[in-house]
């Protein structure tokens, strides 16, 4: 039996043109297939990738490591917050996503005189306002204390042509061509990954051939699961998750609210922050979005909140991604997706694969509401962002 995104799939061309339908699809469900050929690209790019990690101190052993700064607008700082810790973890470094917009405006609160800095940016068309001036900027005012690492998805973009910068270059089928970033998230995440990684890229490469088959699993359930619930007339989603998943739920709340134009207020939280005020978000008309842990220290928080929820009766429905199944979770909802991850599947891995959920659900909303996924904005925003007018800086120099 056809999937609901394979329905999708093989309409006839006329009928995707005329319902926005003929990128987003497509370009979600290509997913697995695609961080497969990134990881092709990346081992056949190793070395290179060492060597330039190696020169700026990130090494086994290296006695003096650079602070790094993950950059990026809207999307793009999803995938750095969605990195910082295990970058921070594997790299034995200070890890921070600090979005481009913020670092334009305010570079100089972020550098420390006397460290040493590796400014990673990441950005799907390499054609951001932002991120082209941020890269001028910084190397103007830290030429010395800064190292630059582009990852694209465009090797043609402005970025990846800078002068001076280390650019690691995705296939340019995960240049999606809709508005919304989907294909582009999910492989730069994954590149980021093996990044941090790239000292043990063997086992990494078997994390990451265990996210496709699992993204290849998810893919129909979670499609035909969307599609179940996007007619139930839901006002608002709330999304929530732990870590790397929290960032998870920052991004799948930016697809709900891009793909619908605004129409679907949306809310991410973590758990444990949703009961200090923005609980009051959640309403009889609510979906909730929980991306449950597989660490044991932080999934009982997780289940007793939902849990409150439930007995309180504060949400139309819950709707539970966990890498395995149990009694108590099904007891919570009737709408889980299992993952069916290998037992211990550290949390910092599955934004690559989660993230397919909160795609498909701003899918399917949008289908429901008469809104074109390809194109949904009526001119409010814009795939690239490369209108912003850039003011010359002061001239204040390196500290």
């Amino acid at each position: 039996m056809q999937d609901a995104l394979s329905a999708l799939l093989f309409l006839p061309d006329t009928e995707k043109t005329a319902r926005g339908l003929t990128d987003t699809p497509r370009e979600i469900q290509q997913q697995p297939d695609t961080w497969r050929n990134t990881l092709t690209r990346l081992d056949a790019d190793s070395a290179r990738i060492r060597e330039f990690l190696h020169s700026c101190g990130i090494a086994p052993g290296s006695e003096v490591t650079p602070n790094v700064i993950l950059a990026g607008a809207g999307t793009s700082d999803y995938i750095g917050r969605s990195l910082t810790r295990l970058l921070a973890q594997k790299w034995n470094t200070n890890v921070v996503a600090i979005p481009s917009t913020e670092l334009l405006t305010n570079l100089d609160d972020h550098i420390l005189p006397g460290k040493k800095y590796l400014l990673i940016s990441f950005s799907r068309s390499g054609e951001s306002s932002e991120g082209i001036a941020l890269l001028h900027l910084a190397h103007e005012r830290y030429p010395a204390q800064m190292r630059h690492l582009l990852v694209t998805c465009n090797a043609f973009g402005s970025m990846a042509n800078f002068p001076g910068i280390f650019t690691v270059t995705l296939d340019d089928a995960t240049n999606d061509r809709g508005l919304a970033m989907t294909s582009s998230f999910s492989n730069m995440v994954l590149t980021g990954q093996y990044l941090a990684c790239i000292h043990e890229s063997s086992a990494y490469r078997a994390i990451a051939e265990k996210l496709a088959d699992i993204g290849a699993n998810l893919l129909p359930q979670a499609a035909n699961l969307a599609a179940e619930l996007a007619p139930k007339s839901f006002r608002r989603v709330c999304l929530l998750g732990t870590g790397a998943l929290q960032a998870t739920a920052q991004e799948s709340a930016l697809k709900v609210l891009e793909l619908n134009a605004g129409k679907i207020p949306t809310l991410a939280e973590s758990f444990l922050g949703l009961r200090h005020g923005p609980m009051s978000f959640l309403t009889k008309q609510t979906l909730v979005l929980a991306f449950l842990s597989d660490d044991e220290d932080r999934v009982p928080y997780e289940l007793d909140l939902l849990e409150e929820i439930r007995l309180k009766d504060l949400a139309g429905a819950i709707l539970i991604v966990a890498p395995r199944t149990s009694d108590r979770i099904q007891k919570l909802s009737s709408h889980v997706l299992s993952l069916d991850a290998p037992i211990h599947f550290p949390d910092a891995y599955r934004p690559v694969v989660d993230i397919i959920v909160g795609q498909l659900l701003a899918l399917f909303l949008a289908i429901e509401n008469g809104i074109t996924p390809d194109t949904p904005s009526d001119g409010a925003i814009s795939r690239v962002v490369s209108h912003v007018k850039i003011y010359s800086p002061t001239g204040r120099t390196e500290k």
